[in-house]
C-alpha cells in the first residue's frame, strides 16, 4: 500500500488507478470494514489525525478530482462527501524520498511520463498535506537510498 504524499497530478495512469484502489482499502480499514492492513505504516498518519475518516475522504476527493480532469470514471459514491476540511503534515524529507521513489517506479512503468517529470526540482504535496521541515517520516519503510 502506498498513499503518496505527492500530488496525484504527477501519477501516471496505472499509478493513479492504484492510488484510488489503495486509498479505498485504507478507508475500509479506518472504517473497521476489513481485517487486513490494520497496522500498515502508511495508515499511521491518518490514524493519528483527529478525524481519520475526514482525512481519508479529503485525500480521496483530490484523487477523484484528478481522475475527472483526465476523464477517468472513478465512482464518486465511494467518498463520504460530508467530510470536514482537514489537513495533515508531511516533512520535506518524506516528500523528497517519495519523489525519488515514484520516479524510479514510473521510469520502468511509463518512460514517456518519466521523461516529462525527471527534470522537476521538486514535487508539490497532495493538497491534504502541509509541508514542514524534517527528514523522512518515521513510519516510512525505506527501500531506496538517495
Amino acid at each position: 500500500m502506498r498513499l503518496w504524499s505527492i500530488h496525484p497530478k504527477y501519477l501516471d495512469a496505472k499509478g493513479l488507478v492504484a492510488l484510488w484502489r489503495e486509498t479505498l482499502l485504507a478507508k475500509h480499514v479506518l472504517e473497521g470494514k476489513t481485517k487486513g492492513y490494520k497496522n500498515h505504516p502508511q495508515l499511521n498518519r491518518f490514524k493519528k489525525s483527529q478525524k481519520p475518516l475526514d482525512a481519508i475522504n479529503s485525500y480521496l476527493a483530490v484523487i477523484h478530482q484528478e481522475a475527472l480532469s483526465r476523464q477517468y470514471n472513478f465512482d464518486k459514491e465511494k467518498i463520504d462527501w460530508s467530510f470536514l476540511p482537514t489537513s495533515l503534515s508531511v516533512t520535506k524529507g518524506q516528500l523528497q524520498y517519495e519523489s525519488v521513489h515514484f520516479l524510479s517506479k514510473v521510469k520502468r512503468r511509463d518512460p514517456k511520463k518519466y521523461e516529462e517529470l525527471k527534470t522537476l526540482l521538486s514535487f508539490d504535496p497532495h493538497p491534504l498535506f502541509n509541508l514542514i521541515d524534517g527528514d523522512i517520516e518515521d513510519w516510512e519503510i525505506v527501500t531506496l537510498r538517495n
